[in-house]
């Protein structure tokens, strides 16, 4: 698995990168892109990103139990 950069201004963009922070090229692009990659996640709107979690709660909700009403909630506290 191999990347070829003929780019010589990316090139050297990696090389200064990866000089100035002390790690191997590959370390360099690696934390380029992962880094790039969370700042385009982050653009996703939240709703959207939470969606999944959402379906899956979702699904493990089941109907059923008492009514939250207001007798509900006195008997929990005690009250006649």
């Amino acid at each position: 698995m191999a990347f070829h950069v003929r780019d010589e201004t990316t090139d050297r963009a990696v090389r200064r990168l990866a000089k100035i922070k002390g790690k191997t090229l590959t370390e360099t692009i690696r934390e380029a892109v992962e880094h790039e990659y969370e700042r385009e996640r982050e653009r996703i709107p939240l709703i959207e990103r939470l969606k999944p979690i959402q379906d899956r709660f979702a699904a493990l909700s089941r109907p059923g139990g008492l009514p939250a009403d207001k007798a509900f909630f006195d008997d929990l506290s005690g009250e006649p």
